[in-house]
């Protein structure tokens, strides 16, 4: 409880004015939740450029509608077309950007079942050895999904941390099989064949996640799920 104000002897007729109302935000208020304002500079690049197309150049966060619906597969004709090129693209530049391990299509706001992931040896070598032996870390090239398919080469259950860039700085306990088999083709039509265990996995096993409207926090122990800078506070 805070220490208690010292008030003057002397008592002022003073009268406090009523506070204002505040606004409703009652639960599905969407039209009140979704107000934004934008200063004149953005409101003008608005109007004159129009709303940002997909694929996005932020990650979608949780809350947007394309998260939680099942994307639809590519059609045989778009496989090796502009269009297609240009997702994987974009999902190769937001991974490095991100840094992400992995990256869905819907997360970059298009509803199509595509995903990249990509462990650099760079990037592998910065968590500590300990660490990437018992996570089975291991570093893989680029590599683009289109309509993949999974298959459990071993059903054991492995629980470990796990995060996700649509919804930043959160993360929590993931239990996923320890080694699965995708398959599909990339960007070009080429197939794809992927047998990975560990790390690698569970990066797969979450991005097909994401290919079905699901994210981790359906799958986590909840008693874990925190704020990754939960202990700045403490500092």
């Amino acid at each position: 409880m805070a220490a208690p104000v010292a008030v003057a002897a002397r008592r002022l007729p003073l009268r406090l004015p009523a506070p204002a109302a505040a606004p409703s935000r009652a639960c599905g208020g969407a039209a009140e939740w979704g107000a934004r304002e934008r200063s004149y500079w953005q409101a003008l690049k608005r109007r004159v450029l129009g709303p940002p197309r997909p694929p996005f150049a932020a990650v979608c966060q949780v809350g947007a509608p394309v998260l939680r619906a099942a994307a639809a597969a590519v059609a045989p004709e778009r496989l090796g077309g502009a269009e297609l090129r240009a997702l994987a693209a974009a999902l190769a530049a937001a991974l490095r950007r991100g840094p992400c391990l992995g990256l869905s299509a819907p997360q970059l706001g298009v509803p199509l079942r595509v995903f990249a992931a990509e462990l650099p040896p760079a990037r592998c070598r910065q968590y500590p050895p300990a660490l990437r032996r018992a996570r089975r870390l291991e570093p893989f090239p680029l590599r683009v999904l289109v309509n993949p398919e999974l298959r459990v080469l071993d059903s054991r259950l492995v629980t470990a941390p796990e995060g996700c860039a649509s919804l930043a700085g959160f993360s929590a306990c993931v239990p996923r099989h320890w080694a699965v088999h995708v398959s599909g083709v990339d960007e070009t039509g080429a197939p794809v064949s992927w047998e990975a265990t560990g790390w690698a996995a569970r990066i797969i096993q979450h991005e097909m996640d994401h290919l079905d409207g699901v994210l981790y926090i359906d799958r986590m122990d909840s008693r874990t799920f925190a704020n990754v800078h939960w202990a700045e506070l403490l500092e």
